[in-house]
């Protein structure tokens, strides 16, 4: 079988405009209005890479401690200053558990 099509990768690249390959662990997300975030984690980096559309792509760094429950607001969830809800944050956390033993390991 010949598959011409791009990989993930590259495609969660050109949507985010970030460094992507094909050794990190990616995760793809829209929420409810349509909203974007991707996730890449490269082995050996202690923390992975987070773009957010409503952030206009602009790439934070996350790690096993980013979600926070402490936002100005009661209830509040946060993550590097940026208010997420409860969908992109169960996912979020679902990425960087997927992704920790990558975070523990040097290449």
């Amino acid at each position: 079988m010949n598959d011409d099509s791009p990989a993930i990768e590259q495609l969660l690249a050109k949507l985010c405009g970030g460094v992507i390959t094909d050794k990190d662990y990616v995760g793809y997300f829209m929420n409810e209005h349509g909203e974007e975030l991707v996730f890449a984690q490269r082995r050996g980096e202690k923390t992975a890479r987070l773009w957010h559309s409503d952030m206009d792509w602009e790439m934070v760094r996350v790690g096993d401690h980013s979600i926070r429950l402490d936002g100005p607001l009661e209830g509040e969830i946060t993550v590097v200053g940026l208010t997420i809800d409860r969908p992109e944050a169960t996912w979020l956390s679902s990425c960087l558990a997927a992704s920790r033993h990558l975070r523990s390991q040097r290449s």
